[in-house]
């Protein structure tokens, strides 16, 4: 991709969309170089409700990159998309916030400052006491969101406290396992009998993990296969 100062949005979109269903995850971010980060992030936010699932999950993957290296240069720019994330999570929007928690996470995982700020803001919404995300398809990505900031950083997740435990005992494999890998970045010993309990469960659970979907178990996830990760990965 030539450096332009402007891209359409149409031309930028149909870049993107081939970049994120092709192209490997490093040649997608070379190439978004050329564009301006501002530019970028909307047709980003646009693919997190994409029904091709490799474009939606590089997508969250991308915007984690982006906006963390917009919170180096211009931070206020990255606030706004951080605040744009979280508007699409309030019932007033109108919308129901596809993407969102995932994107989070990921931007948080990859910028500090982005993390001191919002942090808290991720973990509220698994509070029964603090925002709360009733939908169950916004809990699984709320609970991938929130095991990816502790892949990265691990203390942003104090705030937790015992709030993963309705996940670890639910009926949904998917949040029992997702559950299990935020709850083992905690580090707290409240989770360990839990975790020690789903070391028997086979069930299925699919992770987007540094560019590749792992199909996986409950019991592995809650046994750790999935290691803490220095931010810059």
């Amino acid at each position: 991709m030539q450096r332009d100062p402007v891209f359409s949005h149409r031309r930028l979109r149909r870049t993107l969309q081939d970049l994120l269903a092709e192209a490997p995850l490093a040649a997608a971010r070379e190439a978004l170089r050329a564009v301006p980060a501002r530019q970028a992030v909307n047709p980003l936010i646009g693919f997190l409700c994409d029904g091709n699932e490799r474009v939606r999950w590089r997508a969250v993957a991308l915007l984690g990159h982006v906006v963390a290296d917009l919170a180096q240069g211009e931070p206020e720019s990255a606030r706004v998309v951080m605040r744009r994330l979280m508007w699409s999570l309030n019932d007033e929007s109108g919308g129901i916030g596809w993407g969102a928690p995932e994107a989070m996470g990921a931007i948080m995982a990859r910028s500090a400052s982005m993390a001191r700020e919002y942090a808290r803001i991720l973990v509220s919404y698994v509070r029964p006491e603090g925002n709360f995300l009733e939908h169950p398809m916004l809990q699984r990505g709320l609970l991938w969101g929130l095991a990816r900031l502790g892949q990265a950083r691990g203390e942003c997740l104090a705030g937790v406290g015992e709030a993963l435990v309705p996940f670890l005992r639910g009926a949904d494999p998917v949040c029992r396992g997702l559950a299990a890998w935020a709850a083992r970045s905690t580090g707290a010993t409240v989770y360990r009998p839990h975790l020690e309990r789903l070391a028997g469960d086979p069930s299925p659970v699919r992770v987007y993990v540094e560019d590749e979907f792992q199909d996986l178990t409950v019991a592995q996830l809650a046994g750790g296969i999935l290691p803490h990760a220095d931010a810059s990965l």
